[in-house]
């Protein structure tokens, strides 16, 4: 489970969605066995749709972000909801390339060029669907693009995922920073001057932990928070307001896997009864394994023919 805090500076004109989302991000590394590249990636999306469920304001409503590109890594999903239950994949869990110049993972040269789409599920008879083309494939500067572009909102986010040596998670988290309507213009520009010479997410985080005092969890979360923006103007400091969880939870189950071998028809269904007699479907999210015996093969074929 990883804590998010939340805040809103003094004069109104922005708030703030900070997480530290190493166990998260560890939880997804081991389900899928990813490469600390394929880690980066997975973290970073998985990471930023987390915090971007928690903005919207009916806890049932859900949202999928989807990065599809040319690269090796084809696709990178993940899908949350407003009460903080995140889940995703990556479609190449083996990705590797050479470390970028600077020496860091090459997420955007897996992705390739490509498109980034996020679809959003509120309850209403049509979901929205915003589409734009990856920007560098780093992930947060796409979702960046994607509030400016499709929701016409200024919106900053950071995302970062730093491995160990063992493959591991050693830190993940992110940031989502929004202006509000009634934004100052000063307030603009100081945040503009702090975004510019800010670290890394994974950096502050660091910065954080190498102090070595011993703090819960949400403590930890609230002295980032606070680490990060120390240096806005007295008018600008922020507030918290509260605290708030992102979990992996994946609601994979035997009766909706039911339903999707019941999709591939009554012809198709009674050829694999006839020549396997069974069958097993993955979840891909969490990769839990779902035999079928010809018994039950037959009982959903019944049911289509019912049907």
């Amino acid at each position: 489970m990883s804590k998010v805090v939340t805040a809103i500076d003094k004069s109104g004109s922005f708030r703030v969605y900070m997480t530290i989302s190493t166990d998260l991000v560890e939880t997804a590394r081991k389900i899928h066995d990813t490469t600390p590249l394929a880690t980066a990636g997975l973290g970073r999306v998985l990471t930023g749709t987390g915090l971007m469920g928690l903005l919207l304001k009916e806890e049932t409503d859900k949202l999928t972000v989807l990065f599809q590109g040319d690269g090796p890594a084809r696709q990178i999903l993940a899908t949350a909801d407003g009460a903080g239950h995140v889940k995703g994949y990556i479609a190449n869990p083996d990705v590797d390339l050479p470390l970028r110049a600077d020496g860091k993972l090459d997420v955007g040269g897996s992705l390739g060029q490509g498109e980034l789409t996020v679809i959003k599920d509120l309850g209403l008879r049509e979901p929205y669907i915003g589409k734009i083309a990856l920007v560098s494939g780093e992930i947060a500067e796409d979702l960046t693009a994607y509030y400016y572009i499709s929701e016409q909102q200024n919106t900053a986010i950071s995302l970062g995922v730093k491995v160990d040596t063992d493959y591991s998670v050693r830190c993940a988290g992110g940031m989502i920073l929004q202006m509000l309507p009634d934004a100052e213009e000063g307030a603009v520009d100081a945040l503009e001057k702090l975004i510019s010479g800010m670290k890394p997410v994974t950096s502050l985080i660091e910065d954080v932990l190498a102090e070595g005092s011993v703090r819960s969890e949400e403590g930890l979360v609230t002295e980032l928070l606070e680490h990060a923006f120390r240096q806005l103007p007295e008018q600008y400091q922020i507030r918290k307001l509260e605290t708030r969880e992102l979990q992996w939870f994946c609601d994979c189950s035997e009766e909706r896997l039911e339903q999707v071998l019941a999709a591939i028809g009554s012809r198709d269904l009674k050829e694999i009864i006839e020549e396997d007699g069974q069958a097993e479907l993955v979840c891909q999210f969490c990769r839990k394994k779902y035999h079928f015996d010809k018994a039950h093969l037959e009982q959903i074929l019944d049911s289509i023919v019912r049907a």
